[in-house]
Order: structure tokens, then C-alpha cells, then sequence
């Protein structure tokens, strides 16, 4: 069990090594790239979900923190895999409440759903586009408590946030 564990958390850090290079192409306006994009995050979906059949949740405790961290970002990637996003957030909600995962990493999953679900946000973690030089949030269900809600799971308020992406 342990080999398959570590060949695991390999097999994470390699998916979310490769999603991070090609991300680039995510928004490209070369068709080719982005539908490279788009096989590669559904591949990495589907291997989550047989993974997520298999282990559950691949917390840092099951398979290291860099590992754990590469599950979540898969997660956040699958946005055409509705079904895979939505069980791993049932089941990283289940680790957060055991204390084995980030409530942080949960928000961003969490508000990266109800967005592909076509529904608001909680945490104000998507952002829609870039108005006047500043980033804005797809719209949130409580924006007057954005800001509270996001520091209690550890994400600085919205404000912070989005002055290391302004263009002064």
C-alpha cells in the first residue's frame, strides 16, 4: 500500500505539473491550444475521479502536502467535469471538517463550482474580467460579507487581493 501511495502522490505532482505548464493555453486564441487545454484537464479529471473512487479525498496526510495540493488544483481545473468537481468538494469538505485539508484551497473549489454551476459565489475567489485596470468577482451572494467570509477561511479580503494584480 505504501508503494501505491507514493507512486500516487508522483502521479499527482506530475498531472498538476503539466496542467501548470499548459495552463498558458488555457486562454489562448489559438484553438489548437486551448483544446489541448481542455483534453488535458478533462484526462486529469477523469483520473481524479478513479482516484478519488479508490482513496478519497488525497489528503497531505494520505499522500503529502504537494500531492494534496495538486489533487485540489486538478479539481479546480475539471470546470467541464461538473460531477467530478462536485465530489471532490463533498469529499474535501468531509477532510476539512477531520481538519486534513485547507479551508482556503475548499473556498476557491467551493465558489469555482456554484460559478461553472452558473450560480453566485461565496467567498468573491472567481474572477469575471477586468474592469478599469482592477480585477471583478463573478457576482457573490452576500457581497457586504465577501470580505468577512473570506478571512475566516484564511484568504485575505478582496481589496488585498486584487492589488497584487493592479496595473499602477
Amino acid at each position: 500500500m505504501a508503494h501505491d501511495i507514493a507512486a500516487l502522490a508522483k502521479e499527482l505532482t506530475a498531472m498538476a505539473a503539466a496542467d501548470h505548464q499548459s495552463s498558458v493555453h488555457a486562454n489562448s486564441d489559438d484553438a489548437a491550444e486551448q483544446l489541448a487545454w481542455r483534453r488535458l484537464t478533462a484526462r486529469h479529471g477523469d483520473r481524479l475521479g478513479e482516484i478519488m473512487d479508490e482513496y478519497g479525498w488525497p489528503t497531505a496526510e494520505k499522500v503529502g502536502k504537494e500531492a494534496a495540493r495538486a489533487a485540489w488544483l486538478i479539481a479546480q481545473h475539471a470546470d467541464r467535469q461538473l460531477d467530478v468537481q462536485r465530489r471532490a468538494l463533498q469529499l474535501m469538505q468531509q477532510a476539512v471538517s477531520a481538519g486534513a485539508a485547507s479551508a482556503r484551497e475548499l473556498a476557491f473549489l467551493h465558489d469555482r463550482t456554484r460559478v461553472n454551476e452558473g450560480r453566485k459565489q461565496t467567498y468573491g475567489t472567481q474572477i469575471a474580467g477586468v474592469k478599469d485596470g482592477a480585477p471583478v468577482p463573478w457576482p457573490c451572494e452576500e457581497p457586504e460579507r465577501m470580505d468577512e467570509l473570506r478571512v475566516e477561511v484564511g484568504i485575505e479580503p478582496f481589496d488585498e487581493y486584487v492589488a497584487k494584480f493592479s496595473m499602477a
